[in-house]
């Protein structure tokens, strides 16, 4: 297939908070792509877990992360970059939350920008994140680039999810998300979802509260209109695999969601 691929992920953002936030580019965002508002994480529901199943494409019993603290894997499984520097492909990390540097192995990615958000605030941390991304994407073109969003997870927790500061923050992702789909949408294709829900100040539950993420896929591959199944978060790494030209690691759980 050979796209070229754009991973957005907003941290905390649950499905429902996509028309509760009142953003004008939630609705239209479903309108781009194939989606889903009831894609499933893994458990436990927690950030490090949920990301390193994304990447590796099998549960938290088979990579070992438990809790937001990497270990290094007893039995290890390559993740997406890995696949992706080994096909030749070039990686690019968008990140504010500094546990994700464990996401890759030294030396698979082409170009990581990493700014703090916890010694900024999470917002004034995403914005940066998205304009380096606006920019290294138009001059560069890696071909698969992960740009995190960790404000709706942060202000979650420190007020609770939907309530008003945390429906806020999801309007700014959106607006993040929103440059850089408008700008990149042609020539990357896009997938947009989160690692977990969240309830009250907290997540890690098997509520469909925590468990529920929305998947959204923009790009030639996919068919406009609510997805046939419902999709894992396991599937994204054989989805952009399969996407960018790449082989999926025999270990991988989940299938990939393109069309043909």
């Amino acid at each position: 297939m050979m796209q070229k691929v754009l991973l957005i992920l907003a941290d905390g953002f649950r499905p429902d908070a996509l028309a509760a936030c009142g953003h004008p580019f939630a609705g239209r965002l479903l309108t781009l792509g194939s989606y889903s508002l009831r894609a499933r994480t893994v458990w436990p529901s927690v950030t490090l877990p949920c990301h390193m199943s994304l990447f590796h494409s099998v549960a938290p019993d088979r990579h070992g992360i438990l809790t937001n603290t990497y270990v290094p894997q007893v039995r290890p499984v390559n993740g997406l970059c890995e696949q992706l520097h080994a096909a030749g492909k070039t990686c690019a990390f968008f990140y504010d939350w500094e546990e994700l540097r464990d996401l890759s192995r030294p030396g698979s990615l082409a170009y990581s920008y990493f700014v703090s958000g916890s010694q900024n605030t999470y917002e004034a941390a995403d914005e940066a994140i998205t304009e380096n991304a606006l920019r290294v994407l138009a001059e560069q073109a890696p071909d698969f680039a992960f740009v995190y969003l960790g404000a709706p997870d942060e202000v979650g927790h420190r007020y609770g999810w939907m309530g008003e500061e945390y429906l806020a923050s999801c309007r700014l992702a959106l607006s993040q998300a929103q440059k850089l789909i408008d700008r990149f949408s042609g020539t990357y294709t896009v997938l947009f979802t989160a690692d977990h829900g969240g309830h009250d100040r907290t997540h890690g539950a098997q509520d469909d509260s925590d468990m529920l993420i929305p998947l959204v896929c923009i790009g030639p591959d996919f068919s406009p209109g609510p997805m046939e199944r419902i999709p894992s978060i396991l599937d994204v790494a054989p989805t952009a695999a399969r996407l960018i030209g790449a082989f999926p690691d025999r270990a991988w759980e989940g299938t990939s969601l393109a069309n043909g």
